[in-house]
C-alpha cells in the first residue's frame, strides 16, 4: 500500500506560534538547520532540552571505560548520551525517569543512536528509590542527578508547567499519579498557601497572592488553568507601581508555579530521601554530581554533603558551588540559575 503524504501543520501568519504548530522544532532530526537557528538565538527549541554544564560534569565524573553509571534524571537524555560516549560502548548506564511520556521518547532516541539495552537500561521510577535499583544491579562508579524540570515539560502546554501558555494547571512530573495542582490548591488554607510560597520559592508577595487565591476559591471559582492562576497573581500585585509591575508579576508567577510544582511532586522530601540513600549506592571512590536550580534544593544538597563529609562518608566534597559559564548562559538562558555540587565516596 502506497504511503499517504502527510501535509505540514497549518498556522496563521509567517511563523508558527503555538506549541503543536512548531512542526520543525518538534522534529529536530528532520530540520537540523531550524534547530541550529533557534539555539543560536539563545532559545531552546520546543520539544527539546539543552543539557546544562556537560563539560563540567564530564570533567568531574572522569568516566573510565567499563564503568557502571547511574543517571537519576534521564529527561531528554543529553547527559546520558555524553556519558555513554565516554564509556565508548563498554560498561553500562542505568537511567531513571518518573515521566512516562518523555522517557519512552528518550529511549527510542538513544536506541536510534546505537545505545540498546546491552549498554543502557531505562527504568521508570522516582530517583528516591535508588536503593531498590542498586539492590538489583549493584553499586555505581558514578552518579548524576540533574534536578531541573526538562524543557519538553515546560514547553508543552498540556503539562501545565508554565504560566506563559494556556493549559490545565497540572504540574505533575508523572501525570499518571497523584493529584494536579488545581486540586491541591483546593486542599490548602490561606495560611498554608502563604507558607508554601515562602518556603518553596521565597516569594516576597506570598501573603497577598495566597489571600487572593483563597478568596477566589471560597467564592466557588476553581482554578483549573495556568492562565486563571496567572490572572490572580496579576491582580494580587496591582498595588505595585506601573513601571515595576510587569516585571514583578512575571517573577512572582514563576516563583508561585515553582512552589506549586515542588508541593505537587513532594520534591524536597524526595531530594532529602535521595541524599540520605546516595552513599549506600556508590562504590568506594565513586563520584556523584548534582545540579540544582533554586536555593531550597541547593541548601539540602550542601547540608547533606557537608554532614556526611564530617562523618567520613565522603572523602571530598565541592568547597564552592560551580556555575555554568557566561557563554553557556548566553546560548541557554535556562542555565543561569544552575548550581553544581559534587562529592567522592570514601
Amino acid at each position: 500500500m502506497e504511503k499517504q503524504h502527510k501535509r505540514r501543520v497549518r498556522y496563521k501568519g509567517t511563523h508558527p506560534k503555538k506549541y503543536n504548530e512548531k512542526y520543525k522544532e518538534l522534529n529536530p532530526e528532520l530540520y537540523p538547520e531550524t534547530i541550529e537557528k533557534v539555539i543560536k538565538k539563545g532559545s531552546t527549541p520546543v520539544g527539546m532540552h539543552l543539557s546544562i554544564m556537560v563539560n563540567e560534569i564530564l570533567e568531574f565524573l572522569d568516566i573510565k571505560e567499563g564503568q557502571i553509571g547511574l543517571d537519576c534524571t534521564l529527561g531528554y537524555g543529553g547527559h546520558t548520551l555524553k556519558m555513554l560516549e565516554s564509556l565508548n560502548h563498554t560498561g553500562h548506564i542505568y537511567a531513571l525517569d518518573i515521566d512516562p511520556i518523555e522517557s519512552i521518547k528518550t529511549k527510542e532516541r538513544l536506541l536510534n543512536k546505537g545505545y540498546g539495552e546491552d549498554l543502557l537500561t531505562i527504568k521508570q521510577c522516582n530517583f528516591k528509590d535508588i536503593d531498590l535499583v542498586s539492590k538489583d544491579v549493584g553499586l555505581f562508579d558514578f552518579v548524576l542527578a540533574d534536578l531541573g524540570v526538562s524543557s519538553m515539560q515546560i514547553d508543552n502546554p498540556e503539562r501545565g508547567f508554565s504560566y506563559k501558555k494556556e493549559g490545565p494547571l497540572d504540574l505533575r512530573l508523572n501525570p499518571e499519579k497523584g493529584i494536579p495542582a488545581s486540586q491541591r490548591l483546593q486542599q490548602l488554607t490561606r495560611e498554608q498557601l502563604e507558607l508554601l510560597f515562602i518556603v518553596n520559592s521565597d516569594e516576597p508577595y506570598a501573603k497577598e497572592i495566597a489571600s487572593n487565591i483563597d478568596s477566589f476559591l471560597k467564592a466557588g471559582h476553581p482554578i483549573n488553568t495556568t492562565t486563571e492562576l496567572y490572572k490572580i497573581i496579576e491582580k494580587s500585585l496591582s498595588f505595585i507601581p506601573t513601571k515595576e509591575r510587569k516585571d514583578s508579576i512575571k517573577k512572582s508567577a514563576a516563583r508561585v508555579f515553582q512552589a506549586l510544582r515542588i508541593e505537587v511532586n513532594s520534591e524536597f522530601d524526595v531530594l532529602m530521601e535521595f541524599m540520605e540513600k546516595l552513599p549506600s549506592i556508590l562504590k568506594p571512590g565513586g563520584r556523584v554530581a548534582i545540579l540544582t536550580f533554586h536555593s531550597g534544593e541547593d541548601r539540602i544538597v550542601k547540608k547533606a554533603f557537608k554532614e556526611m563529609k564530617n562523618l567520613g562518608i565522603y572523602s571530598e566534597i565541592a568547597r564552592n558551588v560551580i556555575r555554568p559559564s557566561k557563554e553557556e548562559c548566553h546560548i541557554n538562558s535556562r542555565a543561569r540559575s544552575t548550581k553544581m555540587r559534587w562529592a567522592i565516596k570514601a
